[in-house]
């Protein structure tokens, strides 16, 4: 079996500029993926899809390849992930290069470990996808919603149901997607009948959408490794 690696990071971002290459902790948060994959020592190819030449100087300095750039198409806001990963098959065919497996991840998941990946990854021996999910801390079934000013219940119909018999209810984690490459080609999406989860304990998972957020996983993060203070 090939596997592939692709880190997908594009140079635009609105909300924390330069996101994908900003220093997390002492050095660019794409790199913390970087080195995750590389650990795992299963992966036949490790590569960048990006638009942005500094982005690329970065992770070929962290080790990964860039053999391409990604296209204008695939580089705007409403570009999907599965537009990105079928752009980067396809760039390979074009070079009669094939893998029987890939891992997409995103640059800013600084708890990602090697072990994670490997696990999903091995999980694509009898499953078609794989994503990482985490369960809601509080349940949605509960949640409000402000209309007119005013309180409402999102879902009234659970108003009166104890906690322990709502249904637990997950979300992906933004850390990666594992597929076994035909299965991807045939729906276009990793989203394939047959995706199961990887179930992470929320101490793993961070999102990092705005700059309080990262303020909130770099302070997480120290208190996991301190000896990245040193």
């Amino acid at each position: 079996m090939k596997n592939l690696a692709i880190i997908t990071a594009r140079g635009g971002s609105r909300r924390i500029p330069r996101k994908n290459i900003k220093e997390f902790c002492g050095k660019p948060i794409i790199a913390y993926t970087i080195d995750a994959v590389m650990r795992t020592g299963i992966f036949d190819e490790v590569m960048v899809s990006t638009d942005d030449q500094e982005i690329a100087f970065v992770s070929r300095t962290y080790g990964a390849r860039i053999p391409f750039m990604r296209s204008a198409e695939t580089s705007g806001d409403f570009a999907t992930t599965d537009q990105v990963i079928d752009e980067v098959i396809r760039c390979y065919a074009e070079r009669a290069m094939y893998f029987d497996r890939f891992c997409c991840l995103y640059p800013t998941a600084p708890f990602l470990t090697a072990d994670r990946i490997r696990e999903a990854m091995g999980m694509l021996d009898t499953h078609e996808s794989v994503m990482p999910v985490v369960a809601y801390d509080y349940p949605p079934q509960r949640s409000v919603v402000i209309r007119n000013g005013r309180l409402e219940r999102a879902y009234p119909e659970f108003l009166t149901t104890r906690s322990q018999d709502l249904e637990k209810l997950y979300h992906d984690c933004g850390q990666f997607y594992a597929c076994r490459t035909e299965a991807f080609l045939r729906d276009k999406t990793t989203d394939v009948e047959d995706l199961v989860p990887l179930i992470l304990p929320s101490g793993e998972v961070q999102d990092i959408d705005t700059p309080a957020d990262w303020e909130a996983a770099e302070a997480k993060y120290l208190a996991l490794h301190p000896e990245a203070m040193m």
